[in-house]
């Protein structure tokens, strides 16, 4: 049997009243945003949107005919976020039960049940929210795709539209009904982050990937070794690891294994890189054989048969724990004095008729034969296609960094491409603003469509060298944001606007969004990219 005191029962219908009245009104925490602009991060392909205020049930319930984990477990997750007020003030719903909210079903349907995460997948979807009119023919919230994966973009793009009302203390959905078709523009939309230069712990990346996944980001390019420290685990050569900063700044196979994991409900793809043979160093502080001597110590030891062995060891390792298509190769930055100088080294290149540059080159083109071997596609940055492209491996993926105009002639070979040309989309660049940014096109001077589709997308680079735990969030976000609206958002949709006017102020409110989420993203115009405030104001203006 049910029994109350009367003073909680009058306390509950008052404030019930309240809720009725307050939601009859329509205010809205979001009255002072500009309505012609749609508060959609990045922006949806086709939108169309009404007048309505619709309330949702903080008991909001999942109608989901499949059984994969990875929508159910993705619905309870924006369900904590969309709700982290209303939770607290959902007293009422075991007295008044669903009468009072206009949603209190998420209808999710997807059409396959492979769950395979490759590049390309279908990330598509539609969501349909209706309307208050009885007679409407969508009543509540639909999300239809083809894969779990458009499943996941439809939920982000939901949790944005629902704002919490603090004076209802409700959450609801402005200007429903909605009526959304989006999918996203290019497949590869990356986010890279250096672990060699400064260890980040395994929740940190975790942080990263949960947040990437609010701006619908899709690679995490994990460049998790470099000359400075060789934090991962590596079984086959278990002494590389010697070469971490220290014993407690380091990934297991298990860690690995745990993040690809995570990223993979998130529809986000792990793509490592073992970079040679330069920005190796570390490797020789467990194997000194590696290095071309112990005063001179990178390149990797290009004439000695065991460092071939020790790469095909890595990759046949990593095999084991990253399934994605792409594996990174690095291959830049590679000054070849060493070989020279080391009397070993040279007299091998003497002996084969090789220049260093030939050395260079047979290193690039047999580690590429190792990562083709093991089903991976390799990817290179692009000193390797400027110095012997016609050489390359037919399947390379063409990495650009230096400078701009180089996916063109990338394409132009036949290769493939990924767009991060350094001037606008290296992060650890804090002098460059988020419009320059969002401004920069990875199809600028390619007009020919079947050569479009060669560019896989690009990626934005956060280095590692003055970023760890401290600051890395502040210094990807917002500006990757900016990159990732330009990878997922239609080409015509962006470039016919002024971004200072039409994309700022849905940046700053997309900025603020993480910021309510726990990600410290900095101030949208700051001059110097992770700088504070100038000082006291609102997030939606700074």
């Amino acid at each position: 049997m049910f029994t109350c005191s009367a003073e909680p029962l009058i306390l509950s219908l008052l404030t019930a009243l309240s809720l009725l009245l307050v939601s009859s009104t329509a205010i809205s925490s979001t009255s002072d945003l500009d309505d012609s602009l749609t508060y959609i991060w990045p922006l949806p392909s086709e939108v169309t949107s009404g007048s309505d205020t619709l309330t949702i049930n903080p008991d909001l319930s999942l109608s989901f005919p499949g059984e994969s984990s990875i929508v159910t477990d993705a619905f309870q997750r924006y369900k904590r976020l969309i709700f982290k007020h209303a939770a607290k003030f959902s007293g009422l719903r075991r007295f008044l039960g669903g009468v009072l909210f206009d949603i209190s079903v998420l209808q999710i349907i997807v059409h396959s049940d492979n769950e395979e995460l490759k590049l390309g997948v279908d990330e598509s979807y539609s969501l349909v929210i209706g309307s208050k009119d009885a007679g409407s023919i969508v009543r509540g919230a639909r999300i239809e795709a083809n894969t779990v994966y458009g499943a996941l973009r439809g939920l982000e793009t939901f949790s944005q539209l629902c704002v919490f009302d603090f004076g209802s203390k409700s959450v609801q959905i402005v200007k429903a009904p909605w009526n959304i078709r989006d999918e996203p523009r290019f497949t590869y939309r990356g986010l890279l982050v250096d672990t060699s230069r400064h260890y980040l712990p395994v929740d940190v990346l975790k942080h990263i990937i949960e947040s990437m996944s609010y701006a619908k980001l899709n690679v995490l390019h994990w460049h998790a070794i470099d000359e400075e420290s060789f934090p991962l685990e590596v079984p086959s050569y278990p002494y590389l690891w010697e070469g971490a900063y220290s014993k407690w700044e380091r990934y297991t196979v298990e860690d690995a294994k745990d993040i690809v994991g995570f990223a993979k409900t998130r529809g986000i793809h792990v793509m490592a890189e073992v970079d040679v043979p330069g920005h190796a160093e570390s490797w020789g502080t467990g194997y000194p054989n590696l290095w071309p001597s112990s005063s001179c110590r990178e390149p990797l030891d290009v004439a000695k048969n065991v460092t071939f062995e020790v790469v095909s060891g890595i990759l046949a390792d990593l095999r084991k724990i990253f399934p994605f298509e792409l594996f990174h190769l690095g291959g830049d930055e590679v000054h070849t004095d060493c070989w020279s100088s080391t009397p070993h080294i040279s007299q091998w290149l003497s002996e084969r008729k090789m220049t260093p540059k030939d050395a260079y080159k047979y290193f690039v083109l047999r580690a590429q034969e190792i990562a083709l071997s093991m089903g991976w596609i390799p990817v290179n940055w692009e000193e390797t296609f400027n110095t012997f492209a016609s050489d390359l491996s037919s399947r390379t993926v063409v990495h650009n960094w230096l400078g701009p105009g180089v996916c063109p002639k990338v394409v132009a070979n036949g290769f493939k491409c990924i767009f991060s040309n350094q001037g606008v989309w290296y992060l650890d660049h804090l002098d460059v603003p988020w419009d320059s940014v969002y401004n920069a096109e990875p199809l600028e001077g390619i007009n020919d469509v079947t050569a479009q589709k060669l560019v896989l997308g690009g990626e934005v680079c956060m280095w590692g060298e003055r970023a760890d735990t401290s600051d890395v969030q502040q210094t990807i976000w917002p500006r990757a944001a900016a990159a990732a609206e330009r990878l997922w958002s239609k080409q015509e949709a962006l470039s016919a606007v002024n971004a200072n006017t039409t994309a700022l102020s849905r940046l700053h409110y997309f900025r603020c969004l993480l910021n309510m989420r726990g990600i410290q993203a900095a101030p949208v115009t700051n001059p110097f990219g992770r700088s504070p405030p100038y000082g006291p104001g609102s997030c939606y203006d700074q």
